[in-house]
């Protein structure tokens, strides 16, 4: 019983940064889905933001490793500086408005470049938890899938509700990384 005590916590905290990356994808395919979009057209959407979203923290958490072992216990206080400039970056962005960066989704270009902008927060994190004892597997599978997830239900909420879900999703999203960095500083 211990074990499952032991291992809950910090899988848990892993889930909620997971599902507040997945927030920044899903405020910007809020906006994204109130232009009209095809199901087919979320399915490659949401799958190439889940792949971004595995490959982008993966990167950074190997990076986050090295880092870590070069600095020591100076690495905890860098990761959680990091979460919070990055939180902070995220509200920032959703009180300051403006509407979702124009890509062409419809094209492999748009497409990729989208995804890719979307995930470049999980990079950072990555880096920031590269620099913790962090369970790699279960680190991307929960990134990748929150990114996907969150993504097809902010494309398919923006097609039918207003641009005001998508700058609360960022917001909410800024916050939880904000928190969780404030909590490794102290």
């Amino acid at each position: 019983m211990a074990d499952i005590t032991e291992h809950l916590g910090p899988t848990m905290t892993i889930l909620l940064i997971a599902v507040a990356l997945g927030m920044d994808a899903f405020s910007l395919c809020v906006g994204i889905g109130m232009k009209g979009i095809r199901l087919l057209h979320v399915a490659k959407i949401s799958a190439a933001i889940a792949a971004f979203h595995v490959v982008m923290p993966l990167v950074g958490l190997f990076m986050g490793q090295y880092v870590s072992a070069l600095l020591g216990g100076v690495a905890t206080m860098i990761g959680g500086g990091l979460l919070v400039l990055l939180g902070g970056h995220m509200i920032y962005n959703s009180l300051r408005g403006g509407d979702a960066p124009s890509f062409n989704t419809g094209s492999l270009f748009g497409l990729l470049a989208f995804a890719l902008s979307v995930s470049v927060d999980s990079l950072s994190v990555g880096v920031s938890l590269g620099m913790f004892a962090t369970d790699l597997a279960l680190t991307v599978l929960l990134f990748g899938t929150m990114g996907g997830l969150l993504s097809v239900v902010g494309l398919l909420i923006g097609r039918r509700v207003g641009q005001m879900t998508g700058e609360y999703g960022e917001a909410l999203g800024g916050a939880v990384l904000l928190v969780f960095g404030i909590l490794f500083l102290i």
